[in-house]
């Protein structure tokens, strides 16, 4: 029997103060990669001035090259929290093996699993069985089924604290990263009690992309965006190109406020 699937009990995930998948969408926004201790410190108390409810960054970095930066690990972790803790914000960062789980949960408030690892079925089990709130990415390839199926594997485990991220899928269109796949957000609305997010950043790959992209999904009904943030995207180490810099990010900010106000009127 599947357990996500009961449409008429929807499900709201609260960690801290914030509120997944109420009436309003959250923003959870950072770098990419966290590079050092003043970079991510740097980025949290901005994105926490523009109205961001988490601060993503990633310490273990599933590249396509071996040759690329691979983040910072433990020590990233390290001033993830930190700059989480003083810019007043949670935290979110991938966990790719199934040997960190310990390191991460101790460091982050929701743990991601990242489109890789959609099929990782062990990992999904593991997290299945902590008391933490799980992001779940969409994989490369994966059917709108076989997404359902992974979030399964992690509720039937005992945690249904679990929030789904459409990242674009994989198709042969090559100007954009991925094909961001919108209608996504209504179908999991559809046959799903679990809230939905999207991440513009990695479903486009462009950086002029992201606000449009984000105001589409937060139309279509998705209960948050994640983008990536950086001040100078030009030089981050991961992502760039796909990156906001801080005055894009406060348009972005703004736009979505203007928009959920006159909708909740």
């Amino acid at each position: 029997m599947k357990i996500i699937t009961d449409v008429s009990k929807k499900k709201t995930i609260r960690v801290g103060n914030v509120e997944i998948g109420g009436n309003k969408p959250i923003i959870i926004a950072g770098p990419c990669s966290v590079e050092d201790e003043e970079q991510v410190l740097k980025i949290a108390l901005e994105v926490k001035n523009q109205d961001a409810s988490i601060l993503r960054g990633g310490a273990y970095k599933p590249r396509t090259s071996p040759y690329t930066f691979q983040g910072l690990g433990e020590e990233g972790l390290k001033y993830l929290k930190n700059a989480g803790i003083k810019a007043g914000l949670l935290t979110v960062s991938e966990l790719l093996d199934i040997r960190d789980i310990d390191i991460v949960e101790g460091y982050v408030d929701i743990i991601q699993i990242g489109s890789r690892n959609m099929y990782n079925y062990p990992l999904l089990k593991e997290v299945g069985r902590l008391n933490k709130p799980v992001i779940l990415k969409r994989g490369l390839s994966a059917s709108i089924e076989e997404w359902m199926n992974a979030a399964e594997y992690i509720a039937s485990n005992g945690n249904l604290n679990i929030i789904l991220c459409e990242r674009g899928i994989r198709t042969f269109e090559t100007y954009t990263r991925n094909t961001l796949d919108l209608s996504a957000v209504p179908i999991i609305k559809g046959i799903s009690c679990l809230p939905i997010i999207v991440d513009p950043s990695h479903g486009t790959g462009r950086r002029e992309l992201i606000i449009p992209m984000s105001m589409a999904a937060i139309a279509a009904g998705a209960d948050g965006v994640m983008v990536e943030v950086h001040y100078n995207p030009e030089e981050a180490l991961s992502d760039g190109e796909q990156s906001l810099n801080f005055d894009e990010f406060a348009r972005l900010c703004q736009r979505i406020n203007d928009f959920t106000s006159f909708f909740s009127k």
